[in-house]
This record gives C-alpha cells, sequence and structure tokens, in this order.
C-alpha cells in the first residue's frame, strides 16, 4: 500500500477525505449549494457566488478563484490545481464526471480528472473537475 513520508497509508486519506466530504454534505444544504455553484459556467463575474466570484477564462466560463498556492486557499470542496497553462486554480473536487457539470451544458462539460495536477500532494484516488480549454 502506497505511504506518504509522514507513515500515513494514502488509501486512507483518501477515505478520510470521502468521509469528510460525506460529513459536511450531511450536516449543511451550503455543502450541496458550494458544489452546484463551484465550477458552474458563467458569462461574467456576476453568474458567479461569492465564495467562487470569478469567471474563469475556460471554455463556457468556471466560476472558481484564481490564484491559489494551497488547498486551504480554496472552498472546502476545491483543490489548487496547477492548470496546463501554468496557473494554480481552485477546482471542485469530484468522484465522476456528473459531479463537475450540475451547472454547465454538454457542450462545455468539464472532466473529472485523476490526472491533475495537485498543488499539495496527490492522493490516491483524489480527483478535480478539469473545465474545457478556450479554443
Amino acid at each position: 500500500m502506497p505511504r506518504f513520508r509522514d507513515g500515513g497509508s494514502a488509501v486512507l486519506r483518501a477515505a478520510g477525505f470521502a468521509v469528510l466530504a460525506w460529513a459536511l454534505g450531511a450536516c449543511s444544504s451550503d455543502f450541496e449549494t458550494e458544489r452546484a455553484s463551484l465550477g458552474a459556467a458563467c458569462e461574467s463575474a456576476a453568474d458567479c457566488p461569492s465564495f467562487a466570484p470569478t469567471c474563469l477564462p475556460f471554455k463556457g466560463g468556471y466560476c472558481g478563484l484564481t490564484p491559489c498556492g494551497k488547498d486551504s486557499d480554496c472552498p472546502v470542496t476545491a483543490a489548487c490545481v496547477t492548470h496546463s497553462d501554468g496557473v494554480n486554480y481552485c477546482f471542485l473536487g469530484c468522484f465522476g464526471t456528473s459531479d463537475c457539470n450540475r451547472a454547465r451544458p454538454a457542450e462545455v462539460a468539464a472532466t473529472c480528472s485523476e490526472r491533475a495536477e495537485f498543488v499539495q500532494a496527490q492522493q490516491l484516488g483524489r480527483r478535480a473537475c478539469v473545465p474545457p480549454d478556450l479554443d
């Protein structure tokens, strides 16, 4: 089983993240609002919620934050990811592609990617909603 330098098991950390996400969802409807709004398609910042106030420059827009230097710079349901353009963005965490597209039309669907380059340590099974690039 893969292990981190501090001796923690990658599987246990992934399971812990899943339990935390479930617990937060069970405790607050704000969690579901955040999951539905973060990563939403947008045309301007006015379309985005206060916790993800920027309409990021991706195809269809992407309500999020930039820059970030660590996961704690992002909303609780997001992770700090270095995109292929070299910029760090807060992207929504996900378990499957359907998690990424609650507020995105099919023609600008985001992909739940385990290949995302997380700024902090990669955890086994960790994924982020990566929006389509601009043409």
